[in-house]
């Protein structure tokens, strides 16, 4: 028997430590999009080399796009893109097991 490549790919994503909090945190921001010091804020046990390295990854891997605006003063605003939004919306049935399941 062979394990699904696709579940493979979408664990290879999610089972590194933080992916999942990130995308799910900017899932619920307005826009999908968020600034690191917000993150950083709302996310209080991650380092911040921690979230950088994360932000990183995930926008290397297309789920997040990082935006950079120069005037007046330079804003970076990390972003979901639409895969990104895709695989959030994957994760609310999960979500909504552990809320049935998660103290039984």
């Amino acid at each position: 028997m062979q394990v699904c490549p696709y579940l493979e790919y979408a664990f290879s994503i999610l089972g590194k430590k933080w992916n999942g909090l990130i995308l799910h945190y900017l899932s619920l921001c307005p826009d999908g999009a968020a600034h690191f010091s917000e993150m950083l804020k709302d996310l209080p046990d991650i380092t911040p080399r921690a979230l950088s390295l994360k932000l990183t990854e995930l926008a290397e891997n297309g789920f997040i796009e990082k935006q950079v605006t120069t005037e007046p003063a330079v804003v970076i605003t990390y972003r979901l893109t639409e895969k990104g939004r895709a695989l959030t919306a994957a994760l609310e049935p999960v979500q909504q097991w552990a809320l049935q399941y998660r103290d039984r």
